[in-house]
């Protein structure tokens, strides 16, 4: 990853958020990761399944792309699963920098369990200063990451703010079948070495999406098609332009790449309640996968729900890895980024 361009200040860290002042017209956005970072740093990696890849293996299976000492030296990079996790981090920090650039104001990262175990449950400390939310369901379902009752009142409270946004970002569910072979199925679908027969997230941002009512549920985890190999980016989007009146997908073609992702299957029949912006076509090269022998061709990236009733806010669908420059970063992409933290 380029580190070229960068603000070149020292890094803080393990200290309180300042809260930002409200400034019309420019957006303050945050992100909140719902893992508990010890649980997820501290599995066992003999564990086949439900766990993040060690540092080690990343380096194995993606060789030579992180030789470089600041990445294979143990004195420098953390090399079991708490090296994986910062990975996340790093990737994260193009978007950060964009959104400041955008917006003028500093992006938080808050973690439910961060690093030294303090706990940050959704509530006023993150949501007072906060216009746009994005909550990325990275947390593996085995740890146990439930949301609470207060959690998501205080986040349907935040949602009657007028021109408030809430971005959910359910992870994949690779292996919710027990037919073990079906998981293998899935396996060779999406053919990323790094990710285990069952990986199953995102039980926090579950809860939340029952407590709230949104009627989506993250499923599978599918190969993108592209549109040639080595690109950054998955084959162009197919967009429903005619349902997206507040332009989100404006100057947006494609996402980019990333081996396996969610499936954002809608829950209810009632078709004004969720809007689905873009549809991503599958690999139908790969091999088959439970999804495809249905018949699908594509599947739910990026969903809307307009404002309806006491909910003045919107609420999208989009999985973390688009807000992740560890998946490329294109002019596209960086048209979604503007749209989302730019929003009237």
């Amino acid at each position: 990853m380029s580190e070229t361009n960068q603000v070149r200040t020292a890094r803080t860290y393990n200290q309180n958020h300042a809260p930002r002042e409200y400034t019309p017209g420019r957006r303050r956005v945050s992100i909140y990761v719902s893992w508990s970072y010890p649980a997820e740093a501290g599995r066992n990696p003999a564990e086949l399944d439900n766990r993040f890849s060690t540092m080690t293996e990343v380096r194995r299976v993606a060789w030579p792309a992180y030789e470089d000492p600041k990445w294979s030296d143990p004195l420098r990079f953390q090399q079991g699963i708490a090296g994986g996790l910062e990975l996340f981090f790093r990737g994260w920090l193009p978007f950060q920098r964009f959104t400041e650039e955008t917006t003028g104001h500093p992006v938080p990262v808050y973690q439910r369990v961060d690093h030294a175990g303090f706990r940050t449950v959704l509530d006023e400390r993150v949501l007072a200063d906060t216009d746009t939310l994005l909550v990325f369901g990275l947390d593996h379902m085995v740890t146990g990451q439930d949301a609470e009752p207060e959690e998501i009142e205080a986040l349907r409270r935040f949602l009657t703010r007028e021109g408030t946004c809430l971005v959910l970002g359910p992870h994949h569910d690779v292996g919710a079948y027990d037919d073990l072979a079906v998981r293998d199925m899935e396996y060779h679908h999406h053919g990323d070495p790094l990710v285990p027969r069952q990986q199953r997230f995102a039980r926090y941002v579950r809860g939340l999406m029952a407590g709230l009512g949104v009627p989506v549920r993250n499923r599978y985890g599918l190969r993108p098609a592209v549109p040639a190999q080595g690109t950054d980016s998955s084959s162009p989007l197919s967009i429903a332009r005619d349902l997206d009146a507040k332009g989100w997908l404006d100057g947006v073609t494609s996402f980019n790449f990333h081996m396996h992702l969610p499936h954002y299957a809608v829950t209810t029949d009632d078709p004004d309640v969720v809007q689905v912006l873009g549809r991503q076509p599958i690999d139908m090269s790969r091999p088959p996968h439970p999804f495809t022998e249905a018949g699908n061709t594509e599947f739910n990236r990026f969903l809307w729900m307009p404002p309806e009733g006491q909910r003045a806010g919107d609420v999208l669908l989009a999985d973390s890895t688009l807000f992740s420059a560890l998946f490329g970063s294109d002019e596209s992409l960086r048209a979604f980024w503007r749209n989302i933290v730019s929003a009237k």
